[in-house]
C-alpha cells in the first residue's frame, strides 16, 4: 500500500514538473502542430472618463515567428494597419499604442456629452486573434471584433482567413472549387438550418432561414474548412436580424464534387 502511494505521488510530481516545464519553454497554443510556433500578445485595460461613463480595451494578437514573408503577414494582419514590426515587441508596442489612441479619441468626444450621461454605463473595444487550425500548411485563424458604445447592444463580427503556408498568400474560394456563383448560393440557402441557430421563443428553436433578411446567401470571403466540409461564416446583420446571431453554413465536399481544385483535393487528402 505504502508503495503504491509512493509511486501515485511520483506520477503526480512528475507530471506537474512536465507541465510546467512546458510551459516555462513555450507559450504555444493547445493543438499547434509542431515545428510551427506560435504566442500572443494582449493588452487590457480600462479608464474612468467621469462618474458614469468607463471605458475598456482588451486586444489579443498572435505571435508568428516562423513567417518571415512580408506580403503574408501583412495579409494575417490585415485588420491592424500601420504594422511594420512583426516581432512579439513589436505587436505589443503596436496594442499599446492602440489602447491610448482608443481611449483618447473617446475622451475628446466625450467632452460635450459626457456629463449628461444619467446612468453609469461602460464602453469597449475588443479584438481577437485565435489560431484555429494548421494543417497541410493550411493556416486557420480566426477574427472576432466587437464594441459598445451605447445603445441597445453591442456589435461584433468574424473573419476567417485561411492562409496557404507552402505558397504565402491567403487562400481565395476560387483556390478550393470552380463552382458557379449562383449554384453555390442555391446551395448555401439549402444548408442554412444545418448547423442550429442556438435562439429560441415561445415555439421551441428557431430556424436561421426563420431569420434571414436577404433572398440570396452570397459566398462571402468567411471561410474555412475541415475534412469534411467547407463552410461559410456570417456575423450579426450580415444576412439575418441580430437575434440570430451569428450563422455557419457548412457545404460538404461531396456537394461539391466535381468542381474541387485538382491541387487543393490531393493536398488535404480528399477522396
Amino acid at each position: 500500500m505504502k508503495n503504491t502511494i509512493a509511486i501515485l505521488a511520483f506520477s503526480t510530481l512528475f507530471a506537474v514538473s512536465a507541465c510546467k516545464k512546458t510551459e516555462k519553454q513555450t507559450n504555444i497554443e493547445s493543438n499547434v502542430p509542431p515545428k510551427f510556433s506560435i504566442d500572443s500578445v494582449q493588452v487590457n485595460d480600462s479608464v474612468k472618463v467621469n462618474n458614469f461613463l468607463s471605458v475598456k480595451y482588451d486586444s489579443k494578437m498572435l505571435v508568428l515567428p516562423d513567417i518571415k514573408d512580408k506580403a503574408l503577414l501583412d495579409s494575417i494582419y490585415f485588420q491592424y494597419k500601420g504594422i511594420t514590426d512583426f516581432s512579439k515587441k513589436g505587436l505589443q508596442e503596436y496594442l499599446e499604442k492602440d489602447k491610448n489612441e482608443y481611449f483618447s479619441s473617446i475622451k475628446n468626444d466625450s467632452k460635450g456629452w459626457a456629463a449628461d450621461l444619467q446612468r453609469e454605463q461602460t464602453w469597449d473595444s475588443a479584438s481577437n486573434m485565435s489560431f484555429k487550425s494548421n494543417n497541410n500548411d493550411f493556416l486557420h485563424i480566426q477574427y472576432l471584433f466587437s464594441s459598445y458604445e451605447g445603445g441597445a447592444h453591442s456589435n461584433y463580427g468574424f473573419n476567417e482567413r485561411v492562409f496557404d503556408l507552402k505558397n504565402n498568400k491567403k487562400l481565395e474560394l476560387k483556390d478550393i472549387t470552380t463552382m458557379p456563383k449562383a449554384n453555390l448560393e442555391t446551395l448555401l440557402k439549402k444548408n442554412i438550418n444545418k448547423m442550429p441557430s442556438g435562439t429560441t421563443d415561445s415555439q421551441g428553436q428557431v430556424k436561421n432561414s426563420d431569420m434571414l433578411l436577404v433572398d440570396v446567401i452570397p459566398a462571402n470571403d468567411n471561410f474555412y474548412f475541415d475534412e469534411k466540409n467547407l463552410y461559410f461564416h456570417y456575423s450579426p446583420y450580415e444576412i439575418a436580424a441580430f437575434a440570430a446571431g451569428d450563422i455557419i453554413i457548412p457545404v460538404s465536399w461531396e456537394e461539391l464534387k466535381g468542381t474541387l481544385n485538382p491541387k487543393f483535393k490531393e493536398r488535404i487528402k480528399i477522396k
